[in-house]
């Protein structure tokens, strides 16, 4: 991974608070917008909500943005910026507040508040690997197939950005249900296996005769993607199935997977495609 020190004199930042960081931990918030605000000339936005932050980024001009909040505000930065097709001459930073934080520290983003804020001020910019799929989503980490549940909708399965209309007719449903109703105590589905075909660089990897319980796909080194399918075991614990390459496709049966922080789906087939260094994080120096 390419390292290139950034300065840190007469630099200017676009800091952007996560409205998410604000209301669960305003107290961490401060204390980055103190470290930040005393070394270098900072601009500080708060938004609202999904558009208001995406504007903020929109108009940063020359000014480094730096994002505070947690891995799904990191996400929706990285996405935003590879959508306008500007990650290239962009290096992103994050501060980590908030609950969900696992993605910002596996990139090498230091946990503590005021040791991620320094890092923004003294750190190097790392160049990383991004997988794109065919829709135009991003993922940073790794994702995820887990099994095909038996009912309807997954247990931990929410809505994925671009959704709205989806929590509008749950929302309608519940307000539909008449209140002296007792609700039905379903136990959760029990989840079952997949029957998909995944491809690597084209190649077929596990076909649809073969059920699998689970999938992982993550960048690799040099912008290959590291694969590994776990067939359905009988008797003895099946060997996975591990293979490498720069391009993944899955389909078959209707299929959900978590990339990062987010349920996706379900979908038909998907495309992801291995981008090497396509984005900049900011990381503390190598002693």
């Amino acid at each position: 991974m390419a390292e290139v020190a950034t300065s840190t004199t007469s630099e200017q930042l676009l800091v952007v608070v996560d409205p998410v960081a604000r209301r669960s931990d305003g107290e961490s918030v401060r204390i980055a917008k103190d470290v930040l605000g005393a070394g270098a000339a900072v601009k500080l936005c708060l938004p609202e909500g999904p558009e208001e932050f995406a504007r903020a980024l929109a108009r940063r001009g020359s000014r480094r943005p730096v994002v505070v909040g947690d891995d799904r505000a990191l996400i929706r930065a990285v996405a935003l910026l590879h959508r306008h097709r500007e990650l290239a001459g962009c290096a992103l930073s994050v501060v980590p507040v908030g609950s969900a934080l696992s993605l910002a520290r596996s990139l090498g983003v230091p946990p503590g508040t005021v040791a991620a804020a320094r890092a923004v001020l003294d750190g190097v910019e790392r160049r990383m690997d991004l997988m794109v799929d065919d829709s135009d989503g991003v993922v940073l980490g790794a994702l995820r197939i887990p099994p095909l549940p038996t009912g309807p909708e997954a247990p931990d399965a929410e809505p994925a950005p671009g959704r709205p209309w989806l929590r509008t007719c749950q929302s309608l449903v519940r307000t539909l249900v008449p209140a002296g109703r007792p609700p039905r105590l379903d136990s959760p589905p029990e989840p079952g296996p997949s029957r998909l075909r995944i491809e690597v660089d084209g190649e077929t990897l596990v076909d649809l005769d073969q059920p699998v319980e689970a999938v992982s796909v993550a960048p690799g080194p040099a912008g290959i993607a590291s694969v590994e399918v776990r067939p359905v075991s009988v008797g003895a614990e099946a060997s996975p199935l591990l293979a490498e390459g720069r391009t993944v496709t899955v389909s078959g049966a209707h299929f959900r997977y978590r990339a990062d922080a987010v349920v996706s789906g379900p979908v038909r087939t998907r495309t992801w495609r291995v981008r090497e260094g396509a984005w900049g994080l900011t990381v503390p120096a190598a002693e």
